[in-house]
């Protein structure tokens, strides 16, 4: 029997990251780097995520960034070669990267956004699963969902479809891949990051505010890491019998 502190570390352990260069993704690849895990940082963004890298490295922690649209399935098999040459054997991946800036009713949505959102936020999580369990003999996959996929969210329903597509994969993968890939969702409630204030129209000196208007329970909007620390447990030894399930961390808020 491993003791609680081994079971929860993540040390051995090679971690892919999308979407990595700011927000939760950058929250996530820390707590992972910290918990021990080396990490591969992806996201189109080269600058954003060698910065992440760097702060890493000056962590004490090994990690990579390499360049990739998660929307081109051939850069996110790219992704894993890169990382399994340079990092070792793919025991993590995490489907981080998506989200909607637009916020409007549905007749009033752009075609072109509705199927940018869904390729973005629940293809590219569908290509990232596939990639993963083509790289990986054993590990997690966890994929980072939203509220917005389990009730109406009037203005988001782009974004819900496509996060209730994502909920209804995680539960059919976590069947197909076991029993020696996990697959479980996380669905992060209000977290501050640049693309959730623009969808909400709101501005960092409106926290306040935002904060009143969704009455959270726990009095506090979320960090990324609140994501992180449940991202670090899901593919650590300490969730080894956890497969097909979608935590919300939102402060215990309703779903939105």
């Amino acid at each position: 029997m491993t003791s609680i502190t081994d079971r929860f570390s993540l040390k051995g352990q090679v971690a892919v990251v999308t979407g990595a260069g700011r927000g939760i993704g950058e929250g996530i690849a820390v707590d992972f780097a910290e918990a021990g895990a080396k990490v591969a940082l992806a996201a189109r963004r080269t600058e954003e995520i060698e910065r992440v890298a760097a702060r890493i490295r000056d962590l004490g922690g090994e990690a990579i960034a390499v360049t990739t649209d998660v929307m081109d399935p051939d850069q996110l098999e790219q992704l894993a070669k890169t990382t399994s040459e340079q990092l070792g054997a793919i025991t993590s991946w995490v489907n981080n990267a998506g989200g909607s800036p637009m916020r409007v009713p549905m007749t009033q949505l752009p075609r072109d956004e509705w199927l940018r959102t869904l390729h973005l936020n629940l293809t590219a999580v569908y290509d990232g699963c596939m990639v993963a369990a083509r790289h990986m003999t054993r590990g997690s996959i966890i994929n980072i969902s939203s509220g917005a996929g389990t009730g109406p969210v009037p203005g988001s329903g782009h974004y819900g479809a496509a996060k209730a597509g994502v909920n209804s994969l995680t539960w059919t993968l976590s069947a197909e891949f076991a029993p020696n890939i996990r697959v479980n969702g996380v669905m992060p409630g209000a977290i501050p990051t640049e693309v959730m204030l623009k969808a909400v129209n709101k501005t960092e000196d409106q926290l306040d505010e935002l904060l009143e208007e969704w009455r959270i329970p726990l009095g506090r909007l979320g960090t990324p890491e609140d994501i992180g620390s449940v991202c670090v447990y899901l593919a650590s030894e300490a969730a080894s019998w956890v497969s097909g399930e979608i935590i919300r961390v939102g402060g215990g808020a309703k779903p939105r």
